[in-house]
């Protein structure tokens, strides 16, 4: 009897088509991999071969060469490049509390009244703004702190005062009103 439908398969024609299959199937396996890897699709808890062609994720021996010199570079202009400290906006019992803890930064004092409006202002910048880095910004009470007041010769409220860590006076000026005209103030 001939089989009419092509489509239909006979266990003896599957016999005779697996070894072609299964051939084609290796030879597909073998191109994918793209190596001579001794891996094989029999066993599975083997780890996939990798392709020929390096990956962008996978670096090459020049950009692990190329990445260590910039990371050295990078070390070197931490090196050379001097630490800043962070701005800082404190009250005057906090920097008196402990005032070595802000001698890695340029101090300035700021005799500040709640009922004078360009205090205020400047206050206002500051809280938006911030403080420069390396810079600390002291709020000194102007109608309380009268034995800094007459120690500093300020009669004026929204009065400044750069300090060196002994407390010793540098300069003495009024009317900065954000955060970066008096970090110029003390550069």
């Amino acid at each position: 009897m001939v089989d009419m439908n092509p489509t239909r398969r006979t266990p003896r024609r599957v016999a005779r088509a697996l070894p072609a299959a299964l051939s084609a199937a290796a030879l597909l396996l073998l191109a994918a991999c793209g190596s001579g890897s001794s891996t094989t699709a029999a066993d599975p808890a083997a780890a996939p071969a990798s392709s020929a062609a390096p990956s962008s994720s996978d670096p090459s021996p020049t950009d692990d060469a190329a990445g260590e010199k910039k990371a050295k570079k990078d070390k070197q202009k931490e090196k050379a490049a001097p630490a800043v400290a962070p701005g800082q906006y404190v009250d005057w019992a906090d920097y008196d509390a402990d005032r070595t803890a802000y001698a890695d930064s340029e101090v300035v004092l700021f005799f500040h009244a709640p009922w004078c409006p360009s205090c205020r202002a400047t206050e206002a910048s500051i809280d938006a703004d911030g403080v420069p880095d390396g810079l600390t910004l002291v709020k000194v009470d102007f109608d309380s702190a009268t034995e800094l007041r007459q120690k500093y010769g300020v009669t004026y409220q929204h009065t400044y005062v750069h300090v060196d860590p002994d407390g010793t006076a540098l300069k003495k000026w009024t009317g900065s009103e954000t955060g970066a005209d008096i970090a110029a103030e003390v550069a």
